[in-house]
């Protein structure tokens, strides 16, 4: 057997309490994955861990916390700690949607801190398992906004750019040593992801709303298992995934 395609393979899933992390670790779960879902949110990661079962460990985890990312692998349980599987989806654009000198700097820094450090801090932290295994996949959660910039951006654009540097860079430094890197790269998906940026929900709703087609946390949880999927001689190195127009 593969040793990508080992039974019940262990991903951990950040941003894993609602939106698309959620939906890929319910997907994750319902094919047979143990998952670890990590997210900040205490609350919806134990209603996760009760609809999902022992096949979801639920880590509160904050991927901007330097020391508790460094230590957090030695701490899982012993049936989770192999995680031979990285989706780093967490990630925020709270504040965003506006022109530059409109935010504080701590907002736009804030943004870079999770989207850009979260993951490299998060891959960091599991790299030496995947290295000492001679396997792991990566999954990076970039966006179309990491090929196109839009007005309005800054911040979340550059945080995109970044994580497409940051993928493709990892694919050439692990070449031919057992780590495949994927980035997927959405367009719109109506989750709760507007809600947080704008702060209300009304506004997210009538910023949906005007789009005549979005994509849906489900659509982008179905790419990442596809790309997992794969076997082991197949790298998918990027997906984008689009709305129908």
């Amino acid at each position: 057997m593969s040793k990508h395609k080992s039974p019940n393979p262990v991903v951990l899933v950040s941003g894993a309490s609602s939106g698309i992390g959620e939906a890929i670790c319910r997907l994750l779960v319902a094919q047979q994955f143990r998952v670890v879902a990590a997210a900040r949110n205490q609350e919806r990661l134990q209603q996760l861990a009760a609809q999902l079962g022992d096949a979801l460990y639920p880590l509160v985890l904050d991927v901007t916390d330097a020391a508790a990312v460094s230590k957090f692998p030695q701490a899982l349980p012993g049936e989770f700690r192999d995680v031979g599987m990285l989706v780093n989806n967490a990630g925020h654009d709270v504040g965003g949607r506006r022109l530059f000198d409109e935010g504080s700097v701590e907002q736009w820094c804030d943004i870079i801190e999770t989207n850009v450090q979260g993951t490299i801090r998060l891959t960091h932290a599991l790299i030496d398992g995947m290295l000492a295994r001679g396997s792991g996949h990566i999954v990076n959660m970039g966006s179309i906004a990491g090929l196109k910039p839009y007005a309005s951006g800054s911040a979340y654009v550059s945080s995109k750019y970044a994580v497409h540097g940051f993928s493709e860079t990892l694919r050439l430094d692990y070449a031919g040593r057992g780590i495949r890197v994927t980035e997927i790269m959405p367009g719109l998906v109506r989750s709760g992801f507007a809600g947080q940026r704008l702060g209300d929900e009304r506004e997210a709703k009538a910023f949906y709303d005007s789009f005549e087609q979005c994509l849906q946390p489900e659509d982008i949880a179905r790419t990442v298992l596809y790309a997992l999927q794969q076997p082991e001689h197949v790298e998918i190195a990027q997906l984008v995934v689009l709305p129908v127009s």
